[in-house]
């Protein structure tokens, strides 16, 4: 089966080195989300640099960055489509149609068609990060209203929320490892009331209710020797939500403005025709203003809708990721807290075995009627047994924080190459488009005015004529 490598959580292989300085790779962006939010320097999330000697041309420019185009050797594709609405006495909700193509061996078929509804992803995800706390699972979109969106269940909504779970599924289906879970082959596979008996099978309330104490408590004890390459990505994951906080912030407020823009634009144009009723002169120039206007919104309205569906949900969707990363990092530090817990415990536990016991057995052996040096013998050969399991249970742990680290390297890897492309990707693309929408309104405004100087010829040589044969000859 192509793609597919050894879990790390099951045997632990050698990392991939992350750099100790991050922050050449991070977005430069100022700290007032309402002013310079673009990058000071020229860096793009690559290290690569805009050049003086570049050519100017704003084709050229964009032709300087070619994406490269990863080998074909995905084994399974999925689509989410059809989305329809459902109506019950108690509640209203949405199912997507979820098909998915596969040459894999555990498959028993090369193509499925389920539904699932937004609680059946919430539930995949939570299973995903169960199973593989230090990798990491891209985020869903939110189970609330996202802001700008007054009806729940409008076309908009529906759409954008479509589209993220479509890309949700198509990571997890990338990724060597989250592919190959049983849970994902459910997902994909079995009729909803096979999906239902199948969450059953997971932790009970009360039990996830005790990880997520256990888990807290972790957070709140800390981690006295976490690696520094861990500490690198945990300030390098801080910087990055904070500056792609303040571009999404920044976008949605120049998406509406642009809105705003286009709104009185196109009640601007009819103030043309109308003024062209009033103007016996200026009637073809007028109603020309107003034909390029109106060609200029519907330039505009291609602008917009390219911002809101390229640009504004990438940036988005990497916002909901920075959580995601915190929320990884936090159960890393819950394995090492859990470790070095053990370890104390340990430490406690010889100390308490070398300590001398003379006084304390005979003060025992004479309440409970026993030979003092019997009873002393006892609770050593009990502690020199806690000892023991203690020693197993630190060999286990000792294992699963390197597994948990190895993971998490080489995920963090694959989440950097990953945001990396699709931001540089999600930029270019609306910096194309905004270069295609000026031009375009610089050749409609082009076009009208050299009609114009055509006309305003046109009327000089037949003005300059009619005054010629209004001149009497010459004898």
């Amino acid at each position: 089966m192509s793609g597919i490598i050894a879990d790390p959580t099951d045997s632990c292989t050698p990392a991939q080195e992350i750099p100790a300085d991050l922050s050449g790779q991070m977005l430069e962006l100022d700290e007032d989300d309402d002013l310079e939010v673009f990058s000071k320097d020229t860096t793009l999330t690559d290290g690569s640099f805009f050049n003086a000697s570049m050519p100017t041309s704003p084709a050229s420019m964009i032709n300087q960055y070619k994406f490269e185009e990863e080998a074909d050797d995905k084994d399974i594709f999925i689509t989410v489509d059809n989305p329809e609405s459902h109506v019950t006495a108690i509640e209203t909700f949405i199912t997507y149609r979820v098909l998915t193509k596969t040459t894999r061996s555990e498959f028993d078929s090369c193509e499925y068609e389920v539904r699932r509804r937004y609680q059946d992803f919430l539930w995949l995800k939570g299973r995903l990060e169960e199973a593989h706390p230090t990798l990491i699972v891209h985020p869903l979109p939110e189970k609330f209203v996202v802001k700008g969106m007054v009806e729940r269940f409008n076309d908009d909504f529906i759409e954008t929320r479509r589209k993220a779970l479509h890309k949700f599924l198509n990571r997890v289906a990338d990724h060597p490892i989250l592919s190959c879970s049983e849970d994902f082959k459910v997902f994909l596979t079995a009729q909803a009331w096979e999906l239902t008996s199948h969450k059953k099978q997971g932790p009970g309330f009360l039990s996830r209710m005790g990880e997520t104490v256990r888990a807290v408590a972790a957070t709140v004890r800390g981690v006295k020797n976490r690696p520094e390459e861990f500490t690198a990505i945990q300030e390098y994951v801080d910087t990055f939500s904070q500056k792609i906080t303040s571009l999404d912030k920044v976008t949605q407020r120049i998406l509406k403005e642009q809105k705003e823009y286009l709104d009185e634009l196109k009640e601007y144009g009819p103030v043309y025709t109308l003024w062209s009723g009033s103007e016996e002169e200026l009637v073809e120039p007028l109603k020309g203003v107003a034909s390029c206007i109106e060609r200029c919104c519907r330039e505009k309205e291609e602008q917009i809708s390219h911002l809101s569906e390229t640009l504004v949900p990438s940036l988005h969707e990497y916002v909901l990721c920075a959580e995601t990363l915190k929320s990884v990092l936090r159960r890393r530090d819950n394995i090492q807290a859990d470790y070095e817990a053990k370890n104390d415990m340990l430490a406690n536990k010889k100390t308490d075995r070398e300590v001398e016991y003379k006084d304390l057995g005979f003060v025992f052996g004479s309440f409970l009627g026993k030979n003092p040096e019997e009873a002393k013998q006892q609770r050593q050969q009990r502690l020199d047994g806690e000892i023991e399991e203690l020693k197993e249970e630190i060999d286990k742990l000792e294992d699963k924080v390197e597994c948990a680290n190895n993971a998490l390297k080489v995920d963090w890897a694959r989440w950097q190459k990953n945001m990396s492309g699709d931001i540089r990707g999600a930029f270019l693309s609306t910096a194309e488009k905004n270069i295609d929408y000026y031009e375009k309104c610089l050749a409609v405004w082009e076009s009208f005015l050299l009609s114009q100087r055509s006309e305003h010829s046109v009327e000089g040589t037949r003005e300059q004529q009619t005054a010629k044969d209004a001149c009497p000859q010459d004898t």
